[in-house]
Protein backbone atom coordinates (compact mmCIF):
# COMPACT_ATOMS: atom_id res chain seq x y z
CA UNK A 1 0.00 0.00 0.00
CA UNK A 2 1.25 3.52 -0.76
CA UNK A 3 1.26 6.24 1.89
CA UNK A 4 1.96 9.93 1.29
CA UNK A 5 3.16 12.18 4.12
CA UNK A 6 5.67 14.91 4.89
CA UNK A 7 8.40 15.05 7.50
CA UNK A 8 9.70 18.51 8.44
CA UNK A 9 13.01 19.01 10.23
CA UNK A 10 15.22 21.71 11.67
CA UNK A 11 18.82 21.18 10.60
CA UNK A 12 21.85 21.70 12.78
CA UNK A 13 24.45 24.02 11.33
CA UNK A 14 26.95 21.29 10.43
CA UNK A 15 28.27 22.72 7.16
CA UNK A 16 26.67 20.01 5.02
CA UNK A 17 25.89 21.25 1.50
CA UNK A 18 22.42 20.65 0.04
CA UNK A 19 23.86 18.20 -2.48
CA UNK A 20 25.60 16.21 0.28
CA UNK A 21 22.37 16.19 2.28
CA UNK A 22 20.36 14.83 -0.64
CA UNK A 23 23.03 12.19 -1.29
CA UNK A 24 23.02 11.05 2.35
CA UNK A 25 19.22 10.85 2.38
CA UNK A 26 19.20 8.75 -0.78
CA UNK A 27 21.80 6.36 0.61
CA UNK A 28 19.78 5.97 3.83
CA UNK A 29 16.65 4.85 1.96
CA UNK A 30 14.85 8.15 1.41
CA UNK A 31 14.87 7.74 -2.36
CA UNK A 32 11.05 7.70 -2.27
CA UNK A 33 10.93 11.29 -1.01
CA UNK A 34 10.87 14.66 -2.69
CA UNK A 35 13.46 16.71 -0.80
CA UNK A 36 12.84 20.38 -0.07
CA UNK A 37 15.74 22.45 1.24
CA UNK A 38 14.66 25.92 0.14
CA UNK A 39 14.38 27.50 3.58
CA UNK A 40 17.74 27.85 5.35
CA UNK A 41 18.05 25.50 8.31
CA UNK A 42 14.98 23.49 7.31
CA UNK A 43 14.41 20.19 5.55
CA UNK A 44 11.08 18.92 4.24
CA UNK A 45 10.66 15.46 2.79
CA UNK A 46 7.46 14.49 1.02
CA UNK A 47 7.36 10.71 1.03
CA UNK A 48 5.35 8.32 -1.08
CA UNK A 49 6.27 5.16 0.76
CA UNK A 50 5.13 1.62 0.09
CA UNK A 51 4.47 -0.26 3.34
CA UNK A 52 1.97 -2.68 4.87
CA UNK A 53 0.41 0.10 6.99
CA UNK A 54 0.73 3.79 7.85
CA UNK A 55 2.64 3.13 11.07
CA UNK A 56 5.35 1.19 9.23
CA UNK A 57 5.52 3.80 6.47
CA UNK A 58 6.01 6.77 8.80
CA UNK A 59 8.26 5.04 11.34
CA UNK A 60 10.54 3.59 8.67
CA UNK A 61 10.89 7.03 7.07
CA UNK A 62 11.66 8.61 10.45
CA UNK A 63 14.35 5.97 10.98
CA UNK A 64 15.84 6.49 7.53
CA UNK A 65 16.10 10.25 8.07
CA UNK A 66 17.62 9.72 11.53
CA UNK A 67 20.34 7.52 9.98
CA UNK A 68 21.06 10.05 7.23
CA UNK A 69 20.95 13.22 9.34
CA UNK A 70 21.22 12.26 13.03
CA UNK A 71 21.46 15.89 14.16
CA UNK A 72 18.19 16.92 12.47
CA UNK A 73 15.32 17.72 14.87
CA UNK A 74 11.81 16.69 13.85
CA UNK A 75 9.44 19.65 13.66
CA UNK A 76 6.30 17.97 12.38
CA UNK A 77 4.79 14.98 10.62
CA UNK A 78 2.10 16.11 8.18
CA UNK A 79 -0.73 16.04 7.45
CA UNK A 80 -1.90 16.71 10.99
CA UNK A 81 -2.82 20.30 11.80
CA UNK A 82 -5.22 21.59 9.15
CA UNK A 83 -7.79 24.26 8.40
CA UNK A 84 -11.16 23.68 6.75
CA UNK A 85 -9.68 24.45 3.32
CA UNK A 86 -7.09 21.69 3.80
CA UNK A 87 -9.74 19.19 4.88
CA UNK A 88 -11.99 20.13 1.96
CA UNK A 89 -9.13 19.57 -0.48
CA UNK A 90 -8.29 16.17 1.01
CA UNK A 91 -11.92 15.04 1.04
CA UNK A 92 -12.71 16.49 -2.39
CA UNK A 93 -15.41 18.98 -1.44
CA UNK A 94 -15.57 22.77 -1.28
CA UNK A 95 -14.50 24.76 1.75
CA UNK A 96 -18.05 26.06 1.95
CA UNK A 97 -19.32 22.48 2.18
CA UNK A 98 -16.95 21.77 5.08
CA UNK A 99 -18.02 24.97 6.82
CA UNK A 100 -21.71 24.03 6.44
CA UNK A 101 -21.00 20.62 7.96
CA UNK A 102 -19.18 22.21 10.88
CA UNK A 103 -22.01 24.69 11.52
CA UNK A 104 -24.77 22.09 11.07
CA UNK A 105 -23.23 19.74 13.67
CA UNK A 106 -21.91 21.99 16.46
CA UNK A 107 -22.24 19.28 19.10
CA UNK A 108 -20.46 16.52 17.25
CA UNK A 109 -18.03 18.18 14.82
CA UNK A 110 -14.50 17.87 16.25
CA UNK A 111 -13.32 20.68 18.47
CA UNK A 112 -10.52 22.73 16.94
CA UNK A 113 -7.07 22.68 18.49
CA UNK A 114 -7.00 26.46 17.99
CA UNK A 115 -9.91 28.81 17.44
CA UNK A 116 -9.42 32.18 15.87
CA UNK A 117 -9.69 33.92 12.54
CA UNK A 118 -8.30 30.68 11.17
CA UNK A 119 -9.26 27.65 13.26
CA UNK A 120 -7.09 24.53 13.18
CA UNK A 121 -8.04 20.88 13.71
CA UNK A 122 -6.21 17.59 13.86
CA UNK A 123 -6.94 16.03 10.47
CA UNK A 124 -7.41 12.58 12.03
CA UNK A 125 -10.26 13.89 14.20
CA UNK A 126 -12.13 15.44 11.26
CA UNK A 127 -11.59 12.43 8.98
CA UNK A 128 -12.76 10.03 11.70
CA UNK A 129 -15.89 12.17 12.19
CA UNK A 130 -16.56 12.25 8.44
CA UNK A 131 -16.07 8.51 8.20
CA UNK A 132 -18.55 7.94 11.04
CA UNK A 133 -21.13 10.05 9.18
CA UNK A 134 -20.80 7.55 6.35
CA UNK A 135 -21.45 10.02 3.56
CA UNK A 136 -17.82 10.48 2.53
CA UNK A 137 -15.56 7.86 1.05
CA UNK A 138 -12.10 8.20 2.53
CA UNK A 139 -9.13 6.07 1.68
CA UNK A 140 -7.68 4.11 4.57
CA UNK A 141 -4.28 5.49 3.61
CA UNK A 142 -5.16 9.14 4.30
CA UNK A 143 -6.87 8.45 7.62
CA UNK A 144 -4.09 6.08 8.71
CA UNK A 145 -1.35 8.60 7.95
CA UNK A 146 -3.29 11.37 9.73
CA UNK A 147 -3.66 9.18 12.83
CA UNK A 148 0.04 8.31 12.88
CA UNK A 149 1.02 11.95 12.29
CA UNK A 150 -1.13 13.02 15.24
CA UNK A 151 0.39 10.37 17.50
CA UNK A 152 3.98 11.20 16.56
CA UNK A 153 3.45 14.96 16.89
CA UNK A 154 1.72 14.67 20.28
CA UNK A 155 4.44 12.31 21.55
CA UNK A 156 7.14 14.69 20.30
CA UNK A 157 5.55 17.67 22.04
CA UNK A 158 4.88 15.65 25.19
CA UNK A 159 8.60 14.96 25.55
CA UNK A 160 9.18 18.70 25.90
CA UNK A 161 7.31 18.73 29.22
CA UNK A 162 9.19 17.18 32.13
CA UNK A 163 5.89 16.59 33.91
CA UNK A 164 2.72 18.44 34.62
CA UNK A 165 3.45 21.26 37.07
CA UNK A 166 0.15 20.98 38.91
CA UNK A 167 -1.34 17.92 40.56
CA UNK A 168 -4.74 17.16 39.12
CA UNK A 169 -4.26 19.23 35.96
CA UNK A 170 -5.08 16.26 33.76
CA UNK A 171 -8.55 16.01 35.32
CA UNK A 172 -9.18 19.72 34.75
CA UNK A 173 -8.19 19.83 31.07
CA UNK A 174 -9.65 16.47 30.01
Amino acid sequence: MEFTFTLKYQLADNGCTPDELVERLGEAGCDDALVGIGQPGRLALEFTRDAPDAVEAVLSALGDVRRAVPSARLIEVAPDLVGLTDVAEIVGVSRQNMRKLMLAHPGSFPTPVHEGSASIWHLADVLTWLQAKGSYSLTKNVLGVAQVALQVNVAKEGRRLPGLPFKGLEALVG
